[in-house]
């Protein structure tokens, strides 16, 4: 089963993906044919919804309001962000397939029981993990629990590090700000992943995770503050797409995901 059209988070791409993998990011590498550009994916275009003649229509509780158009152009159903599992049951339902997704549910379940089993040396020793996203550190917020880019490293056990004085969390926001001042009276993470992005970047896709992650680094390299920190100093500090874990909360986001963990934890590690 194919797509027809597509909507990303970020307009990373302008016109139609007529090289998908070279134009969507991860989920590219998965599309064999072009497909239309509907444009973002909370607030597409309807006329290019409709231009595509799809059978079905996805997405999420952001396109309420355009719900009743979307139902006239094709069957719609509109999914929570942030409930992948029962999404995917949903769509499965939709497509006639409940037992392919109850497969994929138990396979995912399966690759991270083996991770955990994989990752338990490093977290015996250094278990205590420190989330932080930003782009240039001018910026720099904390990751609640609930999102998938901070609860899959929990379910591999590691243990977040609690950031002292954070304002209450705002509804439907998974990230609260902090100061770099603040990093020092965290310096009991023994690591630190930093999820950073730059969605300047336009359509710069031949290397996305560099293209990303690179004005993240320097800044990280070039601040004292950071520098000082424990975990940088160990060389435990670990850079990945914010894109890779926050806008892809499904399966294959999760498998994506989780070989990212794998590449940078374990290996440096074992190195």
């Amino acid at each position: 089963m194919q797509p027809v059209a597509y909507g990303d988070h970020v307009a990373f791409h302008q016109g139609d993906y007529d090289k998908p993998n070279e134009q969507i990011p991860y989920l590219g590498e998965m599309i064999a044919q072009p497909i239309a550009n509907v444009g973002i994916a909370y607030e597409p275009s309807i006329e290019a919804i409709a231009k595509a003649q799809p059978d079905l229509i996805i997405g999420t509780e952001a396109n309420a309001q355009q719900y009743d158009t979307l139902s006239q152009i094709a069957p719609t159903i509109l999914l929570e962000y942030a409930e992948p599992e029962e999404n995917l049951k949903a769509i499965a339902q939709a497509v006639n397939r409940p037992q392919q997704a109850e497969q994929l549910l138990e396979e995912t379940q399966q690759k991270i029981a083996a991770a955990r089993e994989a990752f338990a040396p490093v977290v015996a020793e250094n278990p205590d993990l420190l989330s932080l996203e930003s782009s240039q550190l001018k910026e720099i917020n904390s990751l609640d629990s609930h999102t998938k880019c901070t609860s899959l490293p929990e379910q591999l056990g590691f243990q977040p590090v609690p950031i002292p004085g954070l304002e209450p969390p705002k509804p439907n926001s998974p990230s609260r700000p902090i100061s770099i001042e603040t990093l020092p009276e965290l310096n009991d993470a023994d690591s630190i992943i930093v999820f950073g992005h730059d969605f300047g970047e336009g359509e710069k896709l031949n290397n996305f995770r560099r293209n990303q992650l690179s004005k993240i680094k320097q800044a990280w390299q070039k601040n004292a503050i950071a520098q000082s920190m424990d975990a940088s100093k160990a060389g435990r500090v670990y850079f990945i797409p914010t894109y890779l874990c926050a806008g892809l909360p499904g399966t294959i986001g999760t498998e994506l995901y989780l070989e990212e963990l794998k590449q940078q934890l374990l290996q440096k590690n074992r190195a």
